[in-house]
């Protein structure tokens, strides 16, 4: 697991693909440790991208995944390479008071954005290829503010003023989504949740935002190369 460094600067195609239901009827998933397992319904190892974490790989034998309410995850590939990656962010921008030293928490978008797109650099995909998918920024919390919004609208501004292709989104609404990603190839499935399939990741947003007055908690990229002797056939 390697962090990368924080600062390197340089007509939407068809939209995200459902995901099929075959997740109810699948077998129960063979579990790997940190976070991975062997996923039977689509018969590949698979990531889950944890909250404040991201992912890089090129392998065309993995499959990453994350639940999202209020956060955003952005899906970031380069076709060309055939490398992509991850993240999954709750919070649109860092803050002043975090600003120094470990403050610098990956449960921001900021962060997050920066983070996952220097992993991809650094597995040689080139910036002005980057083809980018968002999904998430549910209003799933009842609160005065609507993160899910804020999280939705910092991350299209985002992709629009770092010149990055926006190859699709499905942001918004009150429904939770899963999404199953293919780094290699770019290929996204997402599946809209119920209230009731999703409390364990709603319980965490709010867990995660009533946190913030406490110590920042960082996050980290896992790099998963072709050839990890691990892997599941495709």
């Amino acid at each position: 697991m390697t962090a990368s460094p924080l600062r390197r600067r340089s007509a939407p195609q068809s939209a995200f693909q459902p995901a099929p239901s075959v997740e109810a009827a699948a077998p129960t998933p063979r579990r790997m440790g940190s976070g991975r397992y062997y996923n039977a319904a689509f018969k590949v190892e698979t990531i889950k991208i944890f909250l404040g974490h991201h992912a890089v790989s090129d392998r065309g034998d993995l499959m990453m995944a994350t639940t999202l309410g209020s956060c955003v995850a952005a899906c970031i590939h380069d076709p060309v390479r055939g490398v992509g990656g991850m993240n999954h962010f709750l919070l649109p921008d860092l803050p002043e008071t975090e600003l120094r030293g470990d403050g610098a928490a990956a449960r921001y978008g900021s962060v997050a954005m920066e983070r996952l797109i220097n992993g991809l650099l650094d597995q040689g995909a080139e910036r002005r290829r980057l083809q980018v998918k968002l999904f998430g920024g549910a209003r799933v919390i009842e609160s005065s503010w609507d993160i899910g919004r804020m999280n939705s609208r910092f991350a299209l501004e985002y992709v629009r003023t770092e010149g990055l292709i926006l190859a699709s989104h499905d942001l918004g609404g009150t429904s939770a989504r899963r999404i199953h990603y293919f780094p290699h190839s770019g290929r996204a499935l997402r599946r809209m949740l119920h209230p009731e399939a999703v409390s364990d990741t709603v319980e965490e947003e709010r867990s995660f935002m009533s946190s913030l007055r406490r110590e920042p908690v960082d996050g980290g990229v896992e790099l998963f190369e072709s050839g990890h002797p691990e892997g599941a056939e495709a």
